[in-house]
């Protein structure tokens, strides 16, 4: 019976790293610190405007987590690349590139996906991880609204250049969230005053060009909200 048992969990646990592959284990220590570097500053070919980091480039277990995550519907994978995260972030308001939470409540909004592509892999991961985050940051309050929708007209982006990724999002990342007055969402104003400006961060998985993350800060001023930077995981 304890064999079966054991079976039983092992087809509904991964029992290989996330990163790796290592056997034995979802999340490998070995992953685990090199998933938590310092972030790194980016110059985007496609320049959003804001500051850029990565947690690194977009290989190792940044790679192996973010495939797994996205395309074998590991998301398990969410809550070490959420705690990665929230690790940046800290670091960044150490080094004094983002406001404390004392001056401002933290906002993360994660990068829009298609329709399609969030089917068919049972949810959006960035949001996944991007919750991930805020909770590894608690008792911080920190809203994830997902505000940002890709419009119809956007295809695959894998093979195109910055040109043609700018071009293929342009005009398509739709606002979806409340109005300037309401924001952020009132449910999650915690101890920071609701009329102080809160810290925005636009995260994503893999930054390529910056076009994505270009678009959507540019839709994000139209409706008189700020972005202070973007962090995703890994870049290339």
């Amino acid at each position: 019976m304890a064999g079966l048992l054991a079976g039983i969990l092992d087809l509904a646990l991964p029992r290989e790293c996330g990163g790796c592959d290592v056997p034995g284990t979802s999340w490998c220590a070995r992953c685990d610190d090199e998933l938590g570097r310092d972030p790194t500053s980016l110059r985007p070919r496609v320049d959003p405007g804001v500051p850029c980091w990565a947690l690194g480039p977009y290989s190792g277990p940044r790679r192996g987590a973010v495939l797994a995550l996205k395309e074998r519907n590991r998301h398990d994978l969410a809550r070490p690349l959420g705690v990665a995260l929230a690790g940046a972030i800290r670091t960044l308001r150490v080094l004094g590139h983002i406001d404390p939470p004392e001056l401002g409540r933290l906002v993360l909004v994660p990068a829009p996906t298609r329709d399609r592509a969030a089917r068919s892999r049972g949810g959006d991961p960035v949001r996944r991880f991007a919750s991930a985050a805020a909770e590894s940051l608690w008792p911080e309050t920190v809203s994830v609204p997902s505000v940002l929708r890709m419009g119809r007209g956007v295809r695959d982006s894998v093979g195109l250049g910055a040109a043609a990724r700018a071009e293929n999002v342009a005009g398509h990342i739709e606002f979806r969230g409340p109005s300037r007055r309401r924001w952020p969402p009132r449910e999650n104003v915690g101890a920071v005053s609701a009329v102080s400006d809160p810290t925005v961060l636009l995260v994503d998985d893999v930054l390529t060009t910056g076009a994505t993350a270009s678009e959507s800060v540019c839709v994000l001023a139209e409706f008189g909200i700020r972005v202070d930077g973007v962090v995703v995981i890994a870049a290339v």
